[in-house]
């Protein structure tokens, strides 16, 4: 009997253990830091196969009354709970970054960013990945909160033309968006290649 008390007391104390963890890991998150998710239906598919990466979509976290909250643009440029985002994901699977030097995030950099987040919300989603601010996709609504606020390019940016689009699934996708006016030369920055960049970790 002694026995089983002390393995009980043992797994209760594990579990306990591990919500604390859980719990000290989600609240471990920054103002600034970056989430990766991925989506391979649809849109997902043709982007991983553009961008020979498996990360589809990317969001921005601001704390908010001491709870992580994702800015992300989607239909419509959208904030959600960080459970909410990462519940977007394939099993949900995400992973964060952020930018190794915090000192730039200071508290000004960081109100600066916010205060433009939230002034974007409700706008549309970017179907066409035009580089103009009338509408945003994804990770160019990070980007340019980084860029606009730090002058940083979290992400090197590159014409469509430099992107693989000879999948059968991609040129579908561009045709429905395009046309016969494909834009090769239009800047584009993809989640695969902010998640490579040298400023973050």
């Amino acid at each position: 009997m002694r026995k089983l008390i002390v393995i009980y007391t043992g797994l209760l104390f594990f579990v306990l253990l591990s919500g604390f963890i859980l719990h000290r890991s989600n609240t471990g998150l920054k103002n600034g830091d970056i989430v990766f998710i991925i989506n391979a239906g649809g849109q997902g598919k043709a982007v991983q196969l553009a961008t020979k990466s498996k990360f589809t979509h990317v969001g921005i976290v601001f704390i908010e009354n001491g709870k992580p909250m994702v800015y992300h643009a989607i239909e419509p440029v959208s904030k959600d709970s960080f459970d909410e985002f990462i519940a977007m994901s394939t099993n949900k699977q995400y992973v964060v970054k952020r930018l190794k030097d915090q000192t730039l995030l200071t508290p000004v950099v960081i109100n600066k960013m916010l205060e433009q987040a939230k002034k974007q919300l409700g706008m549309h989603y970017d179907i066409g990945f035009n580089w103009s601010d009338e509408e945003l996709y994804c990770s160019e609504y990070v980007w340019k909160l980084y860029n606009k606020a730090l002058n940083l390019e979290v992400g090197k940016l590159r014409p469509l033309k430099d992107f693989d689009l000879t999948h059968p699934a991609v040129k579908e996708i561009m045709e429905e968006r395009y046309g016969k006016k494909i834009p090769y030369d239009e800047k584009m920055i993809s989640p695969g290649d902010m998640y490579a960049s040298d400023l973050l970790e």
